[in-house]
């Protein structure tokens, strides 16, 4: 017998995930785009809009009282503590929380250094609620969703990456085969249940590598870690 065996199973499927509440907060000293950009979040019933921190340091002191959160939408530009320092900070005291940048910014000195502060994707601020709602799923699934320009702007610095790491020395952070092959994992997109799948291995030692690879390394996040791994051809 199927898992949606009849009306009333079903019926109570969608009534169970219409509650699996997603909580969000948002980063932004503009009153009336944070009230825009919560209305268009709250479009979709699972995404639950927890409360809005007008810069970088009000959101820290909000998240040390109550870090139950999932995700943070961050602009970038805010007065007192900007959106790439508070997410870098953020990461480095609550790592297991995603950050989606929402910016007007689309140069790529922005998209590289919010990357490097440990941000897990990047979308400019008029995308539509479908593409907004998209790119949440995504990074809550382990993705990295970027807006179209972004991504091509990704693309460039990837491609000049070769020249500008080729004098470069190389460093091998003493990891040991398994965290490379962690690593290796991470830098296909793989997120921790998929890698411990793929190596034979249980999430939580996924975890723990990865712990390994962050002291080693001193990093914060996995893009971090995969970018430094691959500036020094470990992977």
């Amino acid at each position: 017998m199927g898992f949606f065996s009849s009306k009333g199973s079903r019926d109570e499927r969608l009534r169970e995930i219409i509650n699996m509440q997603i909580r969000i907060v948002i980063a932004e000293d503009n009153h009336r785009v944070a009230q825009a950009l919560s209305q268009k979040v709250s479009l979709d019933p699972r995404f639950n809009v927890r409360w809005i921190a007008a810069n970088g340091k009000e959101l820290l002191k909000k998240l040390e009282e109550n870090a139950e959160v999932d995700l943070v939408l961050m602009d970038i530009n805010m007065p007192e503590m900007d959106g790439i320092t508070a997410t870098e900070k953020l990461k480095a005291r609550n790592p297991q929380i995603k950050v989606l940048m929402s910016t007007i910014f689309d140069d790529e000195e922005h998209l590289l250094r919010a990357i490097m502060a440990g941000a897990n994707g990047y979308l400019l601020k008029d995308e539509k609620p479908a593409r907004l709602h998209q790119a949440i799923n995504e990074v809550l699934e382990g993705g990295a969703p970027m807006s179209a320009a972004m991504a091509h702007k990704a693309l460039q610095i990837i491609r000049s990456a070769p020249s500008l790491l080729k004098d470069t020395p190389s460093e091998d952070f003493n990891l040991t085969p398994r965290e490379i092959q962690i690593l290796e994992q991470l830098s296909a997109g793989q997120n921790y249940q998929d890698a411990a799948e793929k190596l034979n291995i249980s999430p939580a030692t996924v975890r723990k590598h990865i712990e390994n690879i962050y002291q080693k390394m001193r990093v914060h996040s996995k893009l971090e870690a995969v970018q430094l791994a691959l500036k020094n051809r470990i992977i």
